[in-house]
């Protein structure tokens, strides 16, 4: 890959934050030839960017090598070996600051991602609330390449194309006449989890077509616990959780004619893939920027605003607001199933 330039891009963080890199990278890629990209971050998040065409992965490993300043100047000299020609921050926390400071000082040209803090803030505040949509994290990461001159266009995004089914999933290669329907049900707080007791009443009642097959996504012991009991004994109904690698999973995911999630890492993964996905939001909204990329807004289940006014009441869902704990019973179950089922018989 000589004579092409080299951008490195940082962005460590949480699995969604990660996955709505990936289709800007991937736009970055198909329309400027003469860029190659080095991503780094997270090891957990490599497969990611498998496959994307002069993409390749630095992993930083926060734990050892890359803690602490001293591991930020191990980090920086890792990343100076792989030459960049610019150094654009995603991240655009302490420990990337720190990192791009370093490059700034040794002339590379460097780009922060900016937030949009003010605007999200108008957003969720309780008293004088400004209603209305911020601009996307797609839309923040492409401003960012552009302050580095590389103007990138979201218009016509591309798609990894389906592959075959991997063999870990084999047992169900028979089933691939059915309707496949994916449910992630978890999220990383309280207040952007659909109560379980309806999430049930959702997944029996996708469960009673017979020609549907329900995937149910997660990890972890206490969610693979929960999983087995909404799964009940429901042949169509399969717990993935804590199955295979993240990379089967994906295959899986490449695979669903609908992604069910909450504001979750899970929804990012499948819309960065084209899978359609419908999501389902309590304290947060569709409008604080982190819906699920090339999705309608008609994918968005939201709670409802009349009953509680103050909503979105947190850009991130980790603001308690009291009152609110039940914003997520105004989404029925039927409402859910309906359009689960809508939206997976689209072509």
């Amino acid at each position: 890959m000589k004579g092409l330039k080299h951008i490195v891009i940082f962005r460590l963080s949480a699995m969604g934050d990660v996955a709505m890199t990936v289709p800007v990278i991937r736009a970055l890629i198909e329309q400027h030839p003469s860029i190659r990209v080095t991503v780094v971050s997270r090891p957990f998040f490599k497969p990611f960017f498998k496959g994307i065409a002069r993409v390749e992965f630095l992993a930083v490993d926060v734990k050892k090598k890359h803690k602490g300043f001293l591991g930020l100047l191990r980090l920086y000299n890792d990343i100076k070996r792989l030459k960049p020609d610019y150094f654009a921050d995603f991240h655009n926390v302490l420990r990337a600051q720190i990192v791009r400071t370093l490059f700034k000082l040794s002339g590379i040209p460097t780009a922060a991602l900016d937030k949009g803090r003010a605007a999200k803030k108008e957003l969720t505040r309780a008293e004088n609330k400004v209603f209305k949509p911020v601009q996307t994290m797609g839309e923040n990461h492409v401003e960012t390449l552009q302050k580095l001159g590389l103007t990138v266009s979201m218009t016509n995004p591309v798609f990894p194309s389906v592959p075959a089914l991997a063999p870990e999933l084999e047992p169900y290669s028979k089933e691939q006449g059915k309707t496949w329907i994916g449910i992630a049900p978890f999220a990383q707080y309280d207040s952007k989890v659909y109560p379980l007791d309806l999430m049930q009443k959702v997944v029996d009642e996708l469960a009673e077509q017979e020609n549907y097959l329900v995937f149910l996504f997660g990890g972890g012991e206490k969610e693979i616990a929960l999983l087995n009991q909404l799964k009940r004994d429901n042949d169509n109904v399969i717990v993935m959780a804590g199955k295979v690698k993240l990379e089967v999973e994906m295959n899986l995911i490449q695979h669903l004619d609908v992604m069910l999630s909450m504001d979750s890492g899970n929804a990012h993964i499948a819309a960065m893939l084209g899978v359609k996905v419908v999501t389902l939001w309590g304290a947060t909204h569709p409008y604080a920027g982190f819906a699920p990329f090339n999705q309608p807004m008609e994918y968005c289940i939201t709670a409802d605003r009349k009953k509680y006014p103050l909503l979105p009441t947190s850009v991130y869902g980790n603001k308690k607001v009291e009152g609110y704990e039940e914003a997520m019973r105004t989404i029925e179950p039927q409402v859910v199933c309906k359009k689960v089922i809508e939206v997976a018989q689209k072509k």
